[in-house]
């Protein structure tokens, strides 16, 4: 099944049931937020977020609002995670500070630069998962465990985020792929993966590498400029 989104390129990478929030103030964002506030009371109030691969988020525009023609080219991850829409502040100068938290993962099949003052995109759904898994909720014992102990390393105080662990695997996956200090690209692959017990098993392997360079150096073991800035978790 495919569906039409717009699309909000950004320089990180959003997960199911993140918290993100945005500040608007590109005129073909800020026309984004006002198509999507305009919607009918009980459509979906959803946008793509798709990290960036390669270019910048913030394009040069002309007298119009629009995209300089040439001047803001992107390329994109091809795996994004819709944005719901959950509050909006407008701002007096016509920008917009709102809140969106994760929805479902996607893949682009077919961008469009055209058709509408932002990008939009023809998008297939990705599946997820539909039970109780039993390979997962052992994996997910361990990467807890990991997890804390990753936590005690880079933290001053990791209990109040330890002690806030979701039980549910899933959950915990798109947590711990959100929260840990990874770069863009190990964040991509993360979110590509469809099965619940293989993204546990991924960032196991991810957790214990991270930790491993830390205790050598005692130093987040990846440059600043290559951090995603995590959703906060709902």
């Amino acid at each position: 099944m495919t569906a039409r989104l717009p699309v909000f390129p950004l320089g990180t990478v959003l997960f199911p049931g993140l918290v993100l929030p945005l500040h608007i103030f590109e005129e073909r964002y800020r026309a984004l937020v006002r198509h999507l506030v305009g919607l009918p009371a009980g459509a979906p109030r959803e946008f793509g977020v798709v990290a960036i691969r390669k270019g910048w988020e913030v394009a040069p525009t002309g007298p119009d609002g629009r995209p300089t023609p040439g001047g803001g080219d992107v390329t994109l991850h091809d795996i994004g995670c819709t944005a719901e829409l959950r509050q909006v502040t407008e701002l007096d100068d016509g920008g917009f500070d709102i809140v969106t938290v994760g929805k479902r993962r996607f893949r682009i099949a077919d961008v469009d630069a055209r058709s509408a003052p932002y990008l939009t995109a023809e998008v297939e759904w990705l599946p997820e998962p539909g039970g109780p898994d039993e390979t997962a909720e052992l994996l997910a014992a361990r990467v807890i465990a990991v997890f804390r102990q990753y936590l005690g390393l880079v933290r001053a105080d990791p209990e109040e985020i330890s002690e806030q662990l979701p039980e549910d695997p899933t959950v915990l996956s798109h947590l711990v792929a959100a929260t840990a200090a990874l770069t863009v690209a190990d964040r991509q692959r993360l979110l590509a993966i469809d099965d619940t017990a293989a993204r546990l098993r991924a960032e196991l392997r991810l957790l214990n590498r991270e930790a491993a360079l830390l205790r050598q150096v005692r130093a987040v073991p990846v440059p600043l400029g290559e951090l995603a800035s995590p959703p906060t978790p709902n």
